[in-house]
């Protein structure tokens, strides 16, 4: 009976690492084919970006030469120039995001922001808070709970002072 036990241990590890094996062979093969397609949308989304920086410069080589038509070459490249300046800050404006409103915890000094980025209002998995909550003011503040510490203004500085530092 003992004999049988073992063999059947034997033919359980056995089974498990067969398992195994192949659950990591089909993980493998799937995580190659998803790299294969993302490889192939990135070189298509490459192409595209090419294709339309080239389209750019021909909208703007026409504009160009549609204003050189009544204005003096070097004028017409520079009214050109300030066109495509002005679309490239309207551009870069719309990509920021939104700016915070004055809501608790946006103020100066970065805090309660996330790196990268902002924070999902919600994790994935719709489950708890995506992130450790904030204290409202720095470790080591003084001060009540709830408040931030009022930095000095420049009229309170005693440039004769002691600084306090070692």
């Amino acid at each position: 009976m003992d004999d049988r036990m073992a063999h059947l241990e034997h033919l359980d590890k056995h089974l498990v690492d067969e398992l195994a094996q192949v659950a990591r062979e089909t993980i493998r093969d799937e995580l190659r084919e998803q790299t294969r397609k993302q490889r192939r949308t990135a070189t298509l989304y490459a192409a595209s970006g090419a294709a339309a920086l080239y389209a750019g410069a021909a909208v703007a080589l026409a504009v160009g030469l549609a204003l050189a038509i009544g204005l003096p070459g070097w004028a017409a490249a520079l009214i050109t120039a300030a066109l495509l300046a002005v679309a490239a800050y309207l551009l870069r404006g719309a990509a920021k995001p939104a700016a915070p409103g004055a809501g608790a915890g946006h103020g100066s000094g970065g805090q309660g922001r996330v790196p990268g980025g902002t924070a999902p209002a919600a994790p994935p998995s719709g489950l708890g808070m995506p992130y450790p909550p904030m204290p409202p003011t720095a470790p080591g503040a003084t001060g009540t709970p709830g408040t931030r510490a009022q930095e000095p203004r420049p009229d309170d500085i005693d440039p004769e002072a002691p600084h306090g530092r070692a």
